[in-house]
């Protein structure tokens, strides 16, 4: 196994256990697909988890920018969301269908917070989070086998940027 397979089969493995794609799954695809299908299971997971989230920032937002912000998010994740379903979904890939437990469990704590300390809050969130998510694309897109999910990688990559550009900027800072 060369250097380059050995870091793509890696990758696909970490991938896997942190979408929750299963063993079983995993061996009726390719190799070089089981990163792609794992790409696709963590970025619908995590583009759900900001949807959510964007829509706790409007509700229970202290300041207008968290709430304009968690429009954004909500805008900008459902339509990159329903681009890479589409993208999957012609390819016979999976997609979330909720987020990862973790970000689950986080909007539930969040949604228990208004005012300054949602805003705290969802601030460290996004930041983490499209720190996270950037990783995640850019490995797609520079290492992704599917052209078509790599080229949607490689096209949302500014916005996600954007995003924790904004993100920094919000109120609540500590």
């Amino acid at each position: 196994m060369t250097r380059s397979m050995l870091r793509v089969a890696t990758f696909a493995g970490c991938l896997m256990l942190a979408t929750g794609v299963s063993v079983a799954q995993a061996a009726d695809m390719p190799a070089a697909g089981q990163a792609d299908a794992a790409f696709v299971k963590a970025a619908s997971a995590a583009g759900l988890a900001e949807v959510k989230l964007g829509n706790l920032a409007t509700k229970n937002g202290g300041s207008e920018d968290v709430k304009a912000f968690g429009k954004t998010m909500v805008d900008d994740h459902t339509a990159a969301g329903d681009e890479l379903k589409t993208i999957a979904t012609g390819k016979s890939l999976p997609v979330a269908s909720e987020p990862m437990p973790a970000d689950a469990k986080a909007a539930e704590m969040m949604g228990k917070k208004s005012g300054a300390a949602f805003d705290q809050a969802f601030r460290q969130k996004m930041i983490a989070d499209h720190q996270k998510v950037i990783k995640l694309f850019t490995t797609e897109s520079t290492s992704g086998k599917d052209a078509d999910l790599k080229a949607f990688a490689t096209k949302t990559l500014p916005t996600l940027k954007h995003h924790l550009e904004m993100a920094q900027k919000l109120p609540g800072a500590m």
